[in-house]
């Protein structure tokens, strides 16, 4: 089997899978279910691990389905195209299912009879929408493989739908995420009406010839440049854009949240960087330094915001989904600088948060599994006797700090070199985000965990989400977790720390940002032509450990601790500073829940995002 056949096949084993496991579902008893799909999704793992290793670190596979090639540079067929970024991160995408499967075992309940297996078959298709976003090399199809991924996603998060809550959180879901999928298709419409054009390969280079021919760049493509990313920019929850998310994290299931965070909204990045590196990156779109600019105040506002949300949280799971915002912040700042050591270290901090969040979600179930509560205060000292939990916990938050050999803070302290080159001082906003993200986490492990300082209370001006009373997600709370929950989180943070530890990871990572940026190579590969004489593609940038990235790992991770230890020491009678009324309460209080405001700073952010580009243009 070639490496273009492994292309369809990574997509059609979970998609048709998906409707096996329905199917059969319905008479096969927990554990055949449990083991079928299981296997499903271990054979794409391993299908998408030989197209990872078997595409050449600077080159691409490419299949056109159904043999429609392209002819004198057009084409009507679909293609999907892998570099080691996006197979990559296809793989993480399998691995985290694969995963989630091992830790739903004798865990998560499901019906029965005509519904058995339908929450498997929802995790196989969420897993071919992934995959097949992250292979596709047509825009058109990777709208419709991003919604199929949001369609699922919607029907994951309000999976109990004998709570209202679940129910709530997916409505909001999915009516941001539904009008940012207008946006992009009608930016993808306006693409087409100009260009004729659906394949992203073809795009760019049709706008490239329009700019040779005198037809420089108009309104219509900075127009559709914002709209088509208001997709991938609403699922990767950027500010002001991510209030969905930790509204759905906090009603959905640990399982679904370990996919949500680990890797969806990574997802959304990636999208970004790929449509503007292919799309607009020529003499047809639109000036890096434009594009560079605003993400970079997306990132870093994104970063910041997330980062204060997540210290002012008391339900672990919205702390944990801040946390995330905080940290694709972070990812969209090493996105944004447009170069091969920035999307580098971006991609080594992905591969490393996905197993540290990932687990702390699943670790955060064994809570909600054993008390029915994922309340940092209602929780205080009651979960002493879980040790290895709680010590696997602490361990997460010192990945999320950025402590270094763990592949977040590799990630982190590739990122902040390539930052600090362009402005000085972005490496503070890694360093102060890490520590709040870290912190939190720390600071809810020691009172969870440990029973540290004085029962907090919550002061009146401060209306906090308790996480009190969340409705089990199993039938039978205060049981003994089964033990897969807490192997498999242990198990997402040796991944985590081997992102950091095996030096192949990153230099793979490394050679696969270098041909990321490749357009010439990659608009060749896709369209059959013949690869630049010249190289292209520029030198693999280094994504090992330097001093300075240890030493500002063990600074945020400090900070962490000092933020956590200060925290549960504190007075729980002494009020709220001034400060803080002026500059974090007005924050917490535009998270209002509301829908209506959700869908307004959708519109204030994509015209924002078109007043800064159109000026500086």
């Amino acid at each position: 089997m070639s490496t273009a056949d492994l292309l369809p096949l990574a997509v059609a084993i979970p998609l048709l899978g998906s409707a096996l496991v329905a199917v059969a579902g319905r008479r096969l008893p927990r554990a055949g279910r449990d083991v079928l799909a299981t296997a499903l999704a271990a054979t794409d793992v391993v299908c998408l691990a030989l197209l990872w290793s078997r595409t050449d670190p600077d080159g691409r596979a490419v299949s056109w389905l159904g043999g429609w090639e392209p002819s004198d540079g057009h084409s009507v067929g679909i293609v999907l195209v892998a570099d080691r970024l996006g197979s990559g991160l296809a793989l993480l995408a399998a691995l985290l299912v694969l995963a989630v499967f091992c830790y739903a075992w004798r865990y998560f309940d499901e019906p029965s009879g005509e519904h058995g297996g339908m929450f498997p078959a929802l995790l196989l298709l969420f897993q071919a929408g992934m995959c097949g976003f992250a292979l596709t090399g047509d825009l058109f199809d990777a709208f419709v493989f991003f919604e199929l991924m949001g369609a699922v996603a919607y029907a994951l998060t309000g999976y109990r739908i004998e709570d209202p809550r679940p129910l709530q959180g997916a409505l909001a879901f999915g009516l941001v995420n539904s009008a940012a999928a207008y946006l992009s298709l009608l930016g993808i419409g306006l693409l087409y009406a100009r260009t004729g054009e659906l394949g992203m390969a073809q795009i760019g280079t049709a706008l490239d010839e329009r700019a040779a021919a005198g037809h420089g760049r108009d309104a219509l493509v900075v127009v559709a440049f914002v709209l088509v990313l208001a997709g991938p920019l609403v699922k990767a929850a950027t500010a002001p854009f991510h209030f969905w998310l930790p509204d759905a994290h906090a009603v959905a299931p640990s399982p679904v949240c370990m996919l949500l965070s680990g890797v969806m909204v990574e997802l959304g990045v990636y999208g970004v960087a790929r449509i503007h590196r292919v799309v607009f990156a020529g003499a047809g779109g639109l000036p890096d330094a434009a594009v560079r600019d605003t993400l970079l105040a997306a990132g870093v506002l994104t970063a910041l915001v997330g980062g204060v949300m997540c210290w002012q949280q008391r339900h672990l799971k919205r702390m944990l989904a801040f946390s995330t915002v905080g940290h694709v912040g972070l990812f969209l700042v090493g996105t944004a600088l447009l170069t091969p050591a920035g999307l580098a270290g971006s991609a080594v901090y992905v591969a490393g948060h996905a197993g540290a969040k990932a687990a702390l979600f699943g670790l955060t179930g064994v809570l909600l599994d054993r008390y029915g509560s994922v309340d940092e205060h209602g929780l205080h000292g009651r979960a002493r006797r879980l040790r290895l939990t709680g010590l696997l916990f602490v361990v997460g938050g010192l990945a999320l700090a950025g402590l270094p050999p763990f592949g977040t803070g590799l990630g982190k302290a590739v990122t902040e070199e390539a930052a600090g080159r362009e402005l000085g001082w972005l490496p503070v906003v890694f360093v102060l985000v890490s520590a709040l993200t870290g912190g939190a986490v720390l600071r809810a492990g020691l009172r969870v965990f440990g029973g540290v300082g004085l029962p907090p209370k919550e002061h009146p001006e401060v209306a906090a989400t308790t996480g009190e009373g969340e409705e089990p997600e199993i039938r039978e709370p205060g049981r003994r977790p089964p033990p897969p929950m807490v192997v498999v989180s242990a198990a997402l943070l040796v991944g985590c720390l081997a992102v950091g530890v095996v030096p192949g990871v990153g230099r793979a990572l490394a050679e696969g940002a270098a041909a990321f940026v490749d357009r010439a190579g990659y608009l060749a590969a896709a369209l059959g032509q013949a690869a630049p004489t010249a190289p292209a593609a520029p030198p693999a940038p280094d994504a090992g450990w330097t001093p300075s990235g240890v030493l500002l790992g063990l600074l945020s991770t400090a900070l962490a601790v000092a933020f956590a230890t200060g925290a549960v020491r504190r007075d729980p009678r002494r009020g709220t500073g001034a400060l803080y009324r002026a500059t974090v309460l007005p924050l917490r209080r535009l998270h209002s829940g509301l829908l209506g405001d959700y869908v307004a700073w959708l519109a204030v952010g994509v015209a924002a995002l078109l007043v800064a580009l159109t000026a500086q243009l």
